[in-house]
């Protein structure tokens, strides 16, 4: 039987850090992030509903049962239709299934169920033509009715077209025009707040002056103010394409006055030292070796930044200068709730694109959130 260690030797050896399995195994830097990052409930929340949101996205074409575009003549603000699996008579069905509907009073658009008509819901149904990502044709849709049945579980818009459809449709504009204009305007503000910060004198005196000119106009009158020059009857990709060039334009100033404050905490730092006595050239220490040092705050700048990007598009598209109809955007959606009959008699053309907008925002707002703190070096040397 061997003897176990009493007393100091006990103690010494309870003592010894290398007893710990934690503190013994080497973490990764991905691991250690993962750690921290799930301390934070509504971290993990705002990323799972955002990776939901951006799925859907990109699979729009698929998931909703029509085409933006497509009006239904027949039935202009359509109420949601609610699932069933009862029907009128109490017997069950297998499947889900939504009553046909007629029109009981035009003046009100009052609908009312035909419960002699039960539409079963079917699975991966053939429907609208449509070009996957823009390049693989195909015509299988999630889920829909026979025809010439329909079905609308958002409702439809006053012109008969379904809003979920178009909410799905609209997530792959309002959502992608946060992520492309971060894109362009972070990779500006941070090479040019890189420059600023370590080559000084009138590199520095030229980005900054122009950093205050832009942050001295109020952003929204500056947006309208560049959508202008954009034409009207421009495609809607190509004014989409201006929404995102405008919004990156005006997003770069505020970013590269932070780059520069922490490349001025950086460049005297020992490895720029030694990168300049190898004779690297300035550019490549400022691109290899000096920004990557600033991620951890860029990445988290980025998530809390893309908000006011969706936010911008929804602006300018709810006061009709973005994105024009008949293409779907959460911003134009809202445009068409904005009369007092539209919000009391309606509401779900209100609450479909405003419930989409306050979810992605809030999400991004909570995913922000976590990332600090699990990128915060300070918190590194907590565990779990």
């Amino acid at each position: 039987m061997t003897e176990q260690p009493s007393g100091p030797a006990a103690a010494s050896t309870a003592a010894d850090p290398w007893n710990d399995a934690e503190a013994a195994a080497p973490q990764s830097p991905l691991r250690v992030f993962w750690r921290q990052f799930r301390r934070s409930p509504l971290a993990l929340v705002g990323g799972a509903v955002l990776t939901l949101f951006y799925l859907l996205a990109l699979l729009a074409p698929m998931v909703a049962p029509s085409t933006a575009e497509e009006m239904d003549r027949e039935r202009y603000f359509h109420p949601p239709q609610s699932l069933r699996w009862i029907d009128a008579d109490g017997h069950w069905h297998l499947r889900p299934f939504v009553y046909a509907t007629r029109l009981a009073d035009p003046g009100a658009f009052r609908y009312e169920d035909d419960t002699t008509r039960p539409l079963p819901v079917r699975f991966f149904v053939n429907g609208a033509p449509y070009h996957w990502l823009g390049l693989v044709p195909a015509r299988v849709h999630l889920f829909g009715v026979d025809a010439p049945g329909h079905i609308y579980l958002l409702g439809t818009d006053s012109f008969g077209r379904d809003v979920l459809s178009r909410a799905l449709f609209g997530g792959q504009v309002s959502l992608t025009v946060g992520l492309i204009g971060i894109a362009i305007s972070f990779s500006l503000g941070m090479l040019l707040g890189g420059i600023s910060g370590y080559f000084g004198g009138l590199p520095d005196t030229l980005i900054m002056r122009s950093t205050e000119l832009l942050l001295s106009i109020p952003s929204l009158y500056l947006i309208v103010a560049l959508r202008g020059v954009i034409p009207i009857d421009l495609p809607s990709q190509q004014v989409y394409l201006g929404i995102v060039a405008i919004l990156a334009f005006i997003g770069w100033a505020s970013l590269a006055r932070v780059i520069r404050g922490l490349v001025l905490s950086l460049r005297r730092s020992e490895f720029v030292t030694a990168a300049e006595a190898l004779g690297f050239s300035r550019m490549r220490i400022v691109v290899r070796h000096i920004l990557p040092n600033t991620m951890s705050y860029v990445i988290v700048a980025a998530t809390i930044s893309i908000p006011g990007y969706i936010l911008g598009e929804v602006v300018l598209s709810f006061i009709g200068v973005g994105v024009q109809e008949p293409a779907a955007s959460w911003g134009n959606m809202l445009n068409q709730a904005r009369s007092i009959r539209a919000l009391t008699s309606f509401p779900w053309l209100l609450f479909v694109p405003g419930t989409a907008i306050f979810l992605t925002v809030m999400a991004f707002n909570f995913l922000g959130d976590g990332l600090r703190d699990a990128l915060d070096p300070r918190r590194v040397g907590g565990r779990s």
